[in-house]
């Protein structure tokens, strides 16, 4: 039996709700206290639609001491002003190595954001947590999340704007890792940009990957076949690609993985990050097919790829964060995240 996108996205909160514990809602269930205060705006069948960002510079006028672009996005919470925030401390950190860069940070936000704090009847919400997925919105329009970043990266691809831009960078860290990967897999960013400019992508910590067969961890250190009657979701979208999301849908699988092999993709992944209980954690039963924990869901997920697409992973890098659990903050800022956002020199590669 397949079970709708959704109906996926909403066990997904259930289980978060869950975790946070009886009167005490997790973060995807309260209002964020700060929304972006730019917009980006987009419109589909003459309805417009505004998508709430933070930016570091003005652009809407031409930018040329910008050479590179940091896309980051965040996690559950929807703290996109704590993302932006990081995102500049880490160009601070970073000195020469992130010279003439320029940081965006979207937000996606919830129904109830939107609400309480009387946002334009046109600002893009969705329902629960399923823009990590890339589902449709809510309002004005049905736009996938996917389609914003594909909006956000064609606005850098302007070259009466940006006509020195050479890098875009996406990452992401939790839910945002979750976007992230999804969108390297599934998303148009590629085809968003002009010749010459390189497309890279980083993942921090998510709570799960998009898998693109039937296997699973073994609990061995191998995979074998997952037994589907005792998780029928577990190859379904998000988690596989069964079921492909509007934004997806008509893609081939196979062509969707030997692209995704072939994406410039760091992972940045804490070895602390080691919760089984994390109140944040995917413990759904799709998750937990993944691996008992963010570390060994990552771990495993690497593995998993080097051994379908070995030849394309040359371009996919994996760095490890001693000491460090799930903080969006320590891990971009550390030597490693440094090294995996702008090149900056300091860490090097775990091997395979």
């Amino acid at each position: 039996m397949r079970f709708p996108a959704r109906l996926l996205g909403l066990a997904l909160l259930a289980a978060l709700l869950s975790a946070a514990g009886p009167g005490k809602p997790g973060p995807a269930h309260r209002p964020v206290k700060v929304v972006a205060d730019a917009r980006i705006t987009l419109a589909v069948g003459g309805v417009r639609a505004e998508e709430p960002i933070f930016v570091s510079r003005d652009w809407t006028k031409p930018q040329p001491g910008v050479t590179r672009a940091l896309v980051i996005v965040h996690g559950l919470g929807r703290s996109a002003a704590s993302y932006y925030a990081t995102g500049l401390k880490a160009v601070q950190g970073a000195g020469a190595a992130a010279k003439g860069t320029i940081v965006v940070a979207p937000q996606f936000l919830n129904t109830f954001d939107t609400t309480a704090h009387h946002l334009s009847a046109a600002t893009l919400r969705w329902q629960d947590a399923l823009w990590e997925g890339g589902e449709n919105a809510l309002g004005p329009v049905p736009l996938s999340s996917y389609a914003v970043l594909d909006a956000i990266v064609a606005r850098l691809g302007e070259r009466s704007l940006f006509p020195n831009l050479g890098e875009v960078v996406i990452a992401g860290h939790s839910g945002g890792g979750q976007v992230v990967q999804r969108y390297a897999a599934v998303g148009h960013a590629a085809d968003r940009l002009p010749a010459g400019v390189a497309l890279r992508f980083v993942v921090a910590n998510p709570s799960s990957y998009l898998w693109f067969g039937t296997d699973r961890p073994d609990g061995k250190g191998g995979f074998a076949p997952f037994p589907a009657a005792s998780c029928p979701g577990f190859d379904h979208w998000k988690y596989g690609l069964a079921g492909l999301p509007p934004y997806a849908k008509g893609d081939d699988p196979l062509r969707l993985q030997r692209a995704y092999a072939a994406r410039r993709i760091t992972y940045l992944l804490g070895t602390a990050d080691t919760d089984p209980d994390h109140p944040e954690l995917d413990r759904t039963c799709m998750g937990e097919a993944q691996g008992p924990t963010r570390l060994a869901r990552g771990l495993a997920y690497l593995s998993y790829l080097r051994t379908h697409e070995p030849a394309a992973m040359a371009g996919q890098r994996l760095y490890l964060v001693a000491g460090v659990a799930h903080s969006a903050r320590a891990m971009f800022t550390s030597a490693c995240g440094l090294t995996a956002l702008f090149g900056a020199p300091g860490c090097e590669p775990a091997r395979p």
